[in-house]
């Protein structure tokens, strides 16, 4: 009887053993699922789960602040995630947060990332759908990476190539053994620094220019700021532009008589026609012109013959020392 009832109390004491890891059990699940605790709905919809399964974290900016209470398929292009988020992040997850979909290191389970958003939002309430942002999956990655292997591998055979013909080149090995490239290229160098040197100095001395030059000195200088020069400058210009305008008149003018008095000539008409073609005219103008001078010579005979007059010499005499005393006054 006493082992029987020994029995029973062992066999009750694994039960109760039993019971309360169950509740235990429950009680981690349900804490961990968010099941005991205060909670409010926040949906996301995404173009690609990447595995995400009912259960899984949710965190707001790394920390954990939910788990994903279902997956639904809208259509086949957008999954609706709705979570599960603790009470106590109402205030703080805000409308225009994002959502993506991570993992829990390179090979854990797949996790909802909040990003936390700005400040002049509102607070998200129950039910709000926030925005998505595609994260990259590991297949991504992974081709990403074959590429970028790829990519590699075709890089270092070019530079395998180029060091084999390097290796193969004689002449490349010759100018690098040849002792006078040091010297030249050290010449190269000298030559440099005093184009260098040069260059300096032309810079100081062509900022010199330009400082006398704003300063207005120098002819450029007074060009360029001696304003009462240049209204002077201006106003030759004028006048020499307004004598050229004069003397393309005269010219046109000039041009025009000449053009008339060709025509006369090819018409027989006007006095140039007759001075050059009528003869008659002609010997009567070179008559004129003998008569003209024979009487100018008779003047001047008559003239010597007043002077040496007894009435008209005092005067003629006279005439003489004025003009003498002049002429000595000029020198």
């Amino acid at each position: 009887m006493e082992k029987k009832s020994t029995s029973n109390v062992k066999l009750g004491a694994f039960v109760l053993a039993g019971l309360l890891f169950l509740v235990l059990l429950l009680y981690m699940i349900g804490k961990n699922e968010h099941l005991f605790g205060s909670t409010y709905e926040l949906k996301a919809t995404f173009s690609n789960a990447q595995g995400l399964v009912s259960g899984n974290n949710v965190r707001f900016a790394g920390i954990e602040s939910g788990t994903v209470k279902k997956i639904s398929i809208i259509n086949d292009t957008l999954i609706e995630v709705t979570m599960l988020i603790e009470k106590k992040m109402k205030g703080i997850i805000r409308k225009n947060a994002v959502a993506s979909i991570g993992t829990e290191g390179l090979v854990g389970n797949k996790v909802v990332n909040i990003i936390p958003g700005s400040e002049t939002a509102a607070f998200a309430e129950e039910g709000d759908v926030l925005v998505s942002k595609k994260a990259i999956s590991t297949d991504d990655m992974m081709q990403t990476l074959s590429k970028t292997n790829d990519d590699v591998a075709v890089i270092a055979s070019g530079l395998k190539e180029v060091v084999q013909r390097i290796n193969n080149s004689s002449a490349l090995w010759d100018l690098l053994n040849e002792k006078s490239i040091p010297r030249d290229v050290k010449m190269s160098v000298a030559n440099i620094r005093a184009a260098t040197v040069k260059a300096g100095i032309m810079v100081n001395n062509l900022d010199a220019i330009v400082a006398d030059i704003k300063n207005g000195k120098g002819s450029v200088g007074v060009l360029l700021k001696d304003t009462l020069f240049a209204k002077n400058l201006n106003e030759a210009v004028v006048k020499i532009k307004q004598v050229g305008d004069k003397a393309d008149s005269l010219s046109m003018q000039l041009s025009n008589v000449v053009a008339g008095v060709q025509n006369d000539i090819n018409n027989g008409k006007g006095t140039a026609n007759a001075l050059l073609k009528d003869t008659t005219l002609a010997a009567k103008l070179n008559a004129s012109l003998d008569n003209i001078q024979k009487g100018t010579d008779g003047f001047n005979q008559n003239m010597e013959a007043l002077k040496h007059n007894i009435l008209f010499r005092g005067y003629f005499k006279k005439l003489e020392k004025q003009k003498a005393k002049a002429e000595k006054k000029a020198n």
